[in-house]
C-alpha cells in the first residue's frame, strides 16, 4: 500500500469528519462512565480491548496536553492514580495477566 492510499483510507475514515467539539465530549463522556465504572479494571479493559485508563492518560499527554503522567492520571482517575489503586484495584490473576498478553498482540504495536 502507498502512502497516497494510507492517505485516502484515512481521509474516508468518517472519525476524522467528527468534530473536535464532538468527539471530545464523547471522550469526556467515557472517561466518566470509566470513573463510575471501578468494577471495570484496567487488567480486564487491557484483556479486552487492549488499552485501559492509563493508555487514556498516556494518549492525552500524546496529544499535546501539558501534563506529566501524574496528573494527567488524575484526569482520568478522578483522583490520584495511588489513591485510586488502593481504593479499587484487585490483584491481577495469571488468567487475567495472559488475556491482557494475547490482547496487547492485536494492538499491532500500538497500544
Amino acid at each position: 500500500m502507498s502512502c497516497s492510499e494510507d492517505t485516502d483510507s484515512a481521509a474516508a475514515d468518517p472519525l476524522d469528519r467528527l468534530s473536535d467539539e464532538h468527539a471530545a465530549a464523547a471522550f469526556r463522556r467515557l472517561v466518566r462512565h470509566l470513573r463510575q465504572r471501578h468494577d471495570a479494571q484496567n487488567i480486564d479493559l487491557m484483556g479486552l480491548a487492549g488499552f485501559c485508563r492509563n493508555c487514556l492518560s498516556d494518549w492525552i499527554v500524546e496529544a499535546g496536553a501539558l501534563l506529566d503522567k501524574a496528573a494527567a492520571r488524575e484526569v482520568i482517575h478522578g483522583m490520584p492514580a495511588a489513591e485510586w489503586k488502593a481504593r479499587y484495584q484487585t490483584e491481577a490473576t495469571p488468567e487475567q495477566l495472559a488475556r491482557m498478553e494475547e490482547s496487547l498482540k492485536k494492538n499491532g504495536g500500538a497500544h
